[in-house]
């Protein structure tokens, strides 16, 4: 009997072969059906997405762009990449870019009062090419001087712009700069000879009612175009750019002891007198000012103007008061908006700046005065790009790390045209 089991199991059944062979074969045959039919699946799937291309609704092919725009990387800004489609490859007169990133700071300091002002106003021109308008105006004597700058001085330019331009034509922006300062500097004096009523108080009518032209600010400007940059100054803050690692500085401080200052000012008939350092009838510590009134013709509102070509090797640009510029030289600002540019990483390419509201304050960057006027106007915080916050932020502690005794505002704009 164990002769035979043995021989049983070495030996299956034909019947039992027959079986398993046909259980293979079942299932290689399944299994190949099964592939089959997965493939066939594919390929019907991808037949009908090439024709629901092919049959979109008009108005789909847009709607589908900009769900993927929506969809896109933000900068840290919180403004999305445009999509690539939707940047022209030739644009037509002049050149066209996004709104450039930009940072800010405005604080108190060590003074009393807050009487620096900064206005920001992405998209001022919008043809030909993006025109961006930055402006730093640092009070003295009171703040409301520097205020009407700030809630003017854009409107000006657009204004003289219009005036003074047609579309595809070289731009006059000496005589724009020099109208619109002018233009300011007559409102500024018709205010201190004619307050209305309604009209708040600010400290200055408090202290000396009838001298209201006692008050004056410097003024610094810049519009930034996809091709060029203008800076038009009139006072001693500064606009500085960053140029492959080299500053170049865009405007020269008007101080009084300055030769061709000087002799303009003793021309006039007025005198520099140095009491703590040079100063106009010994009284103001700079030649050229917005407002002022009672110190014309030796202190005058004309702005000097430059126009500088963009490059490639452009960086940033820099406006800031004399509270960052007393204590903080042109090179050292440069590299510290460079490390900042450097640990954030290289710029992504069309990064955006949209157009914003009205400033918001923030506990370090002290966007507003101890009164609650806000310092900054024509954007919001919260949309100003991280690294050129970090910077204009790190340049504000650092001049008062360095003991500056004034108010600092500092605007800090990439130029760089992305990788």
């Amino acid at each position: 009997m164990g002769e035979i089991c043995c021989e049983e199991a070495k030996s299956p059944p034909a019947t039992a072969t027959a079986a398993i062979a046909a259980a293979v074969s079942a299932s290689a045959a399944a299994a190949v059906s099964s592939a089959i039919d997965r493939r066939r699946r594919r390929l019907e799937m991808r037949r009908f997405r090439i024709a629901s291309d092919l049959e979109l609704p008009a108005g789909a092919e847009d709607a589908r762009a900009g769900k993927r725009q929506r969809l896109a990387r933000t900068a840290s800004g919180g403004v999305p990449f445009p999509d690539e489609d939707s940047v022209p490859e030739k644009p037509t007169c002049g050149l066209t870019e996004e709104f450039p990133r930009y940072g800010f700071t405005a604080v108190c300091g060590r003074r009393r009062e807050m009487e620096d002002a900064v206005s920001i106003r992405p998209d001022l021109l919008p043809a030909p090419g993006k025109h961006n308008f930055y402006g730093v105006f640092d009070g003295h004597g009171c703040s409301h001087v520097a205020t009407a700058c700030q809630d003017r001085m854009h409107e000006l330019v657009v204004e003289e712009h219009n005036n003074n331009s047609s579309s595809c034509e070289v731009i006059p922006w000496k005589d724009v700069m020099e109208r619109s300062f002018a233009r300011m500097d007559a409102e500024v004096a018709n205010r201190a000879s004619t307050r209305r009523d309604d009209e708040p108080a600010c400290q200055c009518d408090q202290q000396m009612p009838s001298r209201r032209d006692h008050a004056g600010s410097t003024a610094v400007v810049a519009v930034v175009s996809p091709t060029e940059i203008v800076v038009g100054n009139a006072g001693d803050s500064r606009a500085v750019i960053s140029r492959a690692g080299v500053p170049v500085a865009l405007s020269v401080d008007h101080k009084p002891d300055r030769p061709d200052e000087l002799e303009r000012i003793e021309a006039a008939g007025g005198r520099v007198i140095y009491w703590d350092g040079a100063r106009v009838l010994g009284v103001l510590a700079m030649s050229r000012a917005i407002g002022d009134g009672y110190l014309k013709p030796y202190v005058t509102s004309e702005p000097e103007v430059t126009v500088t070509e963009r490059t490639d090797d452009d960086e940033c640009l820099i406006l800031a008061s004399d509270g960052l510029w007393d204590v903080v030289t042109n090179e050292m600002a440069c590299e510290v908006v460079r490390a900042c540019f450097h640990n954030n990483g290289p710029p992504a390419p069309g990064a955006a700046r949209r157009k914003g509201g009205v400033a918001t304050s923030s506990a370090e960057a002290a966007a507003e005065d101890e009164n609650g006027a806000a310092a900054v106007k024509g954007v919001s915080k919260a949309e100003s790009d991280k690294a050129c916050s970090d910077a204009a932020m790190l340049l504000t502690k650092l001049a008062l790390a360095r003991r500056s005794a004034d108010n600092v505002s500092v605007v800090v704009v990439d130029l760089r045209r992305g990788s």
